[in-house]
């Protein structure tokens, strides 16, 4: 599986987002951008084209910044990774003549890629925060 770089920003974005979902105040770019290591001006265009789907909202003025649109146990990962990919293409062979090898392999692969898919989409952004929350309360310092 093979992640660009805007899909995993809009990723951690979104997470960013579903952990503060139910506070008033919206989270603002720079503080998103600052805790991850991701460019600002990348982040508006993502968070622009995630808002454009519906995914998020945004506030304007000094106090402004985005919020989750949706419940974050309505939304998965597959979800905001088809918004920002566009539409996945169906496996196909690269091959100049089909042989019974081909086809073998081309269906292993369609079978992956359709568990992979399924599991995207079952995993919801409420199960990342549970993920999120569990790791860092196992963390301490001394």
């Amino acid at each position: 599986m093979n992640i660009s770089a805007k899909t995993e920003y809009a990723c951690i974005a979104v997470l960013e987002l579903a952990v503060h979902a139910g506070s008033e105040k919206p989270v603002r770019i720079r503080d998103i951008a600052q805790a991850n290591g991701i460019p600002a001006r990348f982040l508006v265009q993502i968070l622009l084209q995630l808002k454009g789907a519906g995914i998020v909202t945004s506030t304007r003025g000094s106090a402004g910044g985005y919020q989750l649109a949706r419940d974050p146990a309505e939304l998965s990962l597959g979800e905001v990774m088809a918004i920002i990919e566009g539409q996945t293409h169906e496996l196909t062979t690269n091959v100049s003549r089909e042989t019974i090898a081909s086809r073998t392999l081309l269906r292993a692969w369609q079978e992956v890629a359709a568990v992979q898919r399924d599991m995207l989409h079952s995993t919801t952004f409420a199960e990342l925060i549970s993920r999120v929350r569990g790791q860092t309360e196992a963390m301490y310092y001394i």
